[in-house]
């Protein structure tokens, strides 16, 4: 166990958010990605090229934040599951037992599955556990757009705890790199990024539907609703293909997503869908870097709305949205791997 220093060094004053919210800094966690909660309120962090997981404890509004596992190659994905923490490093799926009671001196992982495409582009996956108990893990395409094989890559894939079982859920995902359940429906919502080197306004990135098990969502023939590849496009076309739920904008790279549940939030916002918007990486106008709110009604998309941006002034970005959690409180934890913070965001009536 590594302690992790705080600081808190964060412009947080430029952060616009509707009347009553207000957001201040949880805790600094360096490279902070994928979040996920446990039974006794442990909030477990992923990382990218810090290859860190790291554990936050907070008693009495104090935080402490530890490194559970260290040296591990892109551990972006994490999930907790009866008592277990799961983590996604590449190829591997690790699995710490009884985490939660050893957090000063965690158990070595044990491997549940090694047999995952080991190509580091796309390789930090996001995973997370479904209403069937299953573990459903993101497999990306390993290339920005090529016909690489999907019983491999760019597909979504759920197993069973201990690592057996793999199936393939859905296909045609170039890079999904987060999902959640309808609370009432139990269906599968995610988001996918879409291509670069298109053009800065194309193609449009993805939030998608899958109720059922075996649909395919177009990579790498088709991009959102009817977007030719200008490569590939010619031998699938977008007929066979299921159409996003709603089109994002281009290149905002919608990453961790989350139905909100808790009761914090006015009730309006209950059982809305709030997406986490990364931003772009190569294109000149740049668009993300933000939190968007996506209303659902009767499984279809009615429309959606920027609930706090701010990360992005005059073209330069001071930090990067990756995931958000709803905490038992109602409150909201937002993960921002440039700015090495996980915020708080909470709603008191005006």
């Amino acid at each position: 166990m590594q302690a992790v220093a705080q600081d808190t060094s964060l412009p947080l004053e430029k952060i616009n958010l509707p009347p009553g919210f207000s957001i201040s800094l949880w805790a600094k966690v360096p490279d902070a990605r994928t979040l996920a909660l446990g039974d006794r309120g442990t909030v477990f962090v992923g990382s990218r090229s810090a290859g860190n997981v790291y554990a936050i404890t907070d008693h009495d509004g104090e935080r402490h934040v530890r490194i559970i596992a260290s040296k591990l190659k892109l551990p972006s994905g994490v999930a907790f599951h009866q008592g277990t923490l799961f983590v996604s490093a590449v190829n591997r799926i690790l699995r710490f037992d009884r985490i939660e009671e050893n957090l000063d001196h965690p158990p070595q992982p044990h491997v549940i599955l090694d047999s995952l495409p080991k190509e580091v582009f796309h390789g930090w996956r996001f995973i997370a556990f479904g209403p069937d108990d299953l573990l459903y893990v993101a497999i990306g395409a390993p290339c920005d757009a090529c016909e690489a094989d999907q019983s491999h890559y760019a597909h979504i894939a759920r197993l069973k705890p201990d690592g057996s079982n793999y199936e393939i859920y859905a296909q045609g995902v170039r890079h999904s790199a987060g999902f959640d359940w309808h609370p009432e429906t139990k269906e599968l919502w995610f988001t996918d990024i879409g291509r670069e080197w298109m053009s800065d306004n194309m193609p449009p990135d993805e939030l998608n539907h899958a109720p059922a098990k075996g649909m395919h969502f177009g990579f790498p023939y088709c991009h959102a609703s009817n977007v030719l590849d200008p490569k590939f496009g010619a031998k699938r076309g977008c007929e066979r293909s299921t159409p996003p739920a709603i089109e994002l904008a281009a290149h905002v790279t919608p990453l961790g997503m989350r139905f909100y549940t808790g009761n914090m939030f006015p009730s309006e916002y209950r059982n809305r869908l709030i997406i986490a918007e990364h931003g772009p990486w190569n294109v000149r106008t740049k668009t993300g870097y933000q939190l968007e709110w996506v209303y659902i009604e009767n499984n279809q998309v009615t429309k959606k709305e920027v609930f706090a941006d701010g990360w992005l002034e005059n073209g330069n970005a001071w930090g990067r949205p990756v995931d958000v959690l709803v905490m038992p409180d109602g409150a909201l934890l937002v993960s921002d791997d440039q700015a090495g913070a996980i915020y708080r965001i909470s709603y008191t009536k005006p």
